[in-house]
């Protein structure tokens, strides 16, 4: 059987069945209250059978951070009925259900925020610089989120500090560009991302029971003469492994891709994150792992205690089933334009899909494009 159909049982007490996750997956199927839909059923219903975590879309936590058409919202008590059915979709197929809290920054879109907000003033976004105290009210809003996560019945939350979204941005010199405590130094850059943490932590100890699972995502590094470096990230390693955390969860669009500066460029920065969080959280590691073969392989490097996917899992329906049975020759890798109803996703992600995106999965047909990041 693949090696990774075996349990996990996280610092807390909560036990995983297996080590596959569902990658948070952005579906733009919500509707504009931020609530679940049919197409979002349809997509959501029998697709995670047989995975130990289902990591739900980033979620809203703030109206102004709005970063796409159909995000869903964990805002106030009005989210709480679509949460609460997220929430069951998953738990129904035997996954651990985990809530992805967002707020987008500098990324909320013009036509979707009309107050852009960002640790700096950004002039090509239209983003503005946040006060001291609205940081305080976003801090409060993601620990918000997160009790209504508690409240919906989901298993856990995530905290999503990656993809250049707002969190990433404070810790990026390329972005915050503060002169008060919650900038200057890594230290300070550090400051509101482990301030979330800390209020996050605080909201599920207040209303969530013990084996309630707290992990945060985190991108390792940026593109740019002042973007965060593998130095910055170990440094930010060594604060959360401090936390209490159950996971670390890397967001990589190359499972095997080496590391550009701040550590040793011969070596992968799966191998190198794992290696400075030395045993005392578990990774879920992620990077264009499509086959039983691919996973088994990936998991075997002893890089990762999980691993997640999410391209494969929009192309196969069933895969958990399918790397169970190691059923490899029925795994498909790309998507086929003429089986639009087979996939079951929502016309907005198909279409984004047919455009060939290299964030999302490739199309039979269209060479695949490749991303350096």
């Amino acid at each position: 059987m693949n090696p990774v159909f075996q349990p996990y049982t996280f610092n807390n007490g909560a036990t995983v069945p297996n080590r596959l996750a569902v990658a948070p997956m952005t579906h733009f199927a919500s509707d504009e209250n931020g609530h679940i839909t049919n197409q979002e059923r349809t997509f959501l219903q029998n697709r995670f059978r047989g995975f130990g975590l289902f990591i739900a879309a980033a979620t809203l936590v703030q109206a102004n951070g709005k970063t796409f058409h159909g995000q869903p919202y964990a805002i106030n008590e009005d989210d709480l009925p679509s949460l609460r059915e997220v929430a069951r979709i998953a738990q129904v197929q035997g996954a651990k259900a985990i809530l992805q809290i967002h707020h987008g920054g500098k990324f909320a879109p013009k036509e979707l925020s009309a107050d852009i907000v960002a640790p700096s003033s950004d002039e090509a976004s239209g983003a503005r610089e946040l006060s001291a105290a609205e940081i305080e009210q976003l801090i409060a809003a993601y620990a918000n989120a997160a009790t209504l996560a508690v409240q919906a019945g989901f298993d856990g939350v995530e905290i999503h500090g990656a993809n250049a979204y707002l969190l990433q941005q404070f810790v990026s010199a390329q972005t915050n560009r503060r002169t008060d405590e919650w900038g200057g130094s890594l230290q300070n850059r550090l400051r509101f991302p482990l301030a979330v943490v800390d209020a996050v932590a605080a909201a599920v100890k207040a209303h969530a029971k013990p084996d309630f699972i707290l992990g945060y995502r985190f991108s390792p590094e940026e593109s740019g003469e002042t973007g965060i470096t593998m130095a910055d990230t170990f440094v930010l390693i060594d604060e959360l492994v401090r936390k209490p955390l159950q996971y670390l969860h890397v967001s990589l669009w190359d499972f095997y891709k080496h590391a550009r500066r701040g550590a040793d460029t011969n070596r992968t920065r799966m191998e190198l994150l794992h290696e400075r969080i030395a045993g005392r959280l578990p990774l879920i590691g992620v990077g264009n792992l499509y086959t039983g073969s691919d996973i088994a392989k990936a998991f075997d490097t002893g890089w990762a205690e999980f691993i997640a996917l999410g391209k494969t899992v929009m192309i196969n329906p069933d895969l958990a089933d399918l790397v169970r049975e190691n059923r490899d020759a029925d795994i498909q890798t790309a998507l086929d334009p003429d089986r639009a109803d087979h996939y079951r996703l929502p016309d907005p992600l198909w279409q984004r899909c047919l455009t060939n995106s290299p964030w999302l999965p490739p199309v039979k047909g269209m060479e695949h494009r490749i991303v350096d990041i």
